[in-house]
């Protein structure tokens, strides 16, 4: 049976949908507030890495070792692992047919200049694509890595915005962002099909009361792991950011972001485009909640910093508010 039409699983995940929304508006903020400047972005990101493989490592353990491991769970496994590597062998493949992309030359000679100014020596393939104003990185060491922009945003940025936004792309391929992602957005996904394996067992097993319960904290379990995985990724996309600022600077960086941003307020039908994108997380550009003015000059920019922002969607999106991205780069020393 197609796990989408197991009543199981349709309860288990909607419930579990309902406590990571009940977590984020509720709980995530405030522990983020008391956390918030007490710890360096490089810090944060090693405590946070180091949290989720305790959390999820030590969940995984335990629960296989009261199971005596369901036979189950190591086909859910499989599947889990097989789609997400074939998704990272051939994405490359589907997102150049998906997008209609193209190398061009001149994006090219600035691809290679800001690789220059990193002092990265590998070669990175400049991609134009058909959509509205977005870029990403992509590929692996088999197709290549790709750096691509959408036409549309190379008309709307001058030069030195262009090679921040090119250095934010090229940081996501020197952090290795892709791998770290991958195995990092697999965990949450293994506890919630255990949890769910736990569940079915203990459902039909008469004495199975407290397997099922066991199953039932796996998948609660799991979504608070999530939420730890996409704070994880906001802070991968900050540290994509200092790579754009040592290319042209904290203004260029921040006029890009803000360019980009106001656009897609303006213009809601291709808002909705990258929002519906199986490809979003790899977008330079992804969080909608916060006013942008269409016209940018530095007094928009500082309006823009201080944007109100929803915790809510903050919390439950892999890209970190605008504002929070502009007053971040301020705060760098370089």
């Amino acid at each position: 049976m197609f796990l989408i039409f197991d009543p199981v699983y349709m309860i288990l995940a909607v419930a579990g949908y309902f406590i990571m929304f009940f977590l984020a508006s509720a709980i995530a903020p405030k522990v983020a507030g008391r956390v918030a400047g007490r710890f360096s972005l490089y810090t944060s990101m090693l405590i946070l890495a180091i949290l989720i493989l305790a959390v999820s490592g030590s969940i995984i353990y335990y629960v296989l070792a009261y199971s005596g491991i369901y036979i189950g769970f190591y086909g859910l496994i499989a599947f889990l692992i097989i789609i997400n590597v074939l998704m990272y062998f051939f994405s490359p493949q589907m997102i150049n047919m998906m997008y209609g992309a193209k190398h061009f030359p001149e994006l090219q000679a600035v691809v290679d200049e800001v690789a220059m100014r990193l002092g990265d020596g590998r070669k990175y393939k400049a991609m134009v694509v058909r959509s509205p104003p977005n870029a990403f990185a992509y590929g692996n060491f088999l197709s290549g890595r790709f750096v691509a922009v959408s036409d549309s945003l190379m008309s709307m940025l001058n030069r030195e915005e262009l090679m921040a936004v090119v250095g934010h792309e090229i940081g996501h391929h020197r952090h290795r962002d892709s791998a770290v992602m991958l195995l990092f957005g697999l965990l949450p996904s293994i506890i919630f099909y255990l949890g769910y394996a736990l569940v079915h067992s203990g459902l039909r097993d008469e004495r199975g009361r407290t397997t099922a319960l066991i199953g039932i904290a796996a998948v609660i379990a799991s979504f608070i792991v999530q939420i730890l995985v996409l704070a994880f990724s906001r802070l991968r996309e900050y540290y994509a950011d200092t790579e754009g600022v040592r290319v042209s600077g904290k203004l260029p960086m921040q006029s890009s972001l803000a360019k980009i941003h106001a656009f897609y307020h303006r213009v809601p039908r291709a808002l909705d485009e990258i929002q519906g994108s199986s490809f979003k997380t790899l977008f330079i550009y992804a969080f909608t909640d916060a006013f942008a003015s269409p016209y940018i000059s530095a007094r928009d920019i500082e309006v823009l910093k201080r944007a109100r922002i929803s915790p809510v969607e903050e919390f439950l999106s892999t890209h970190p508010p605008i504002p929070k991205r502009l007053r971040f780069i301020d705060s760098l020393p370089y």
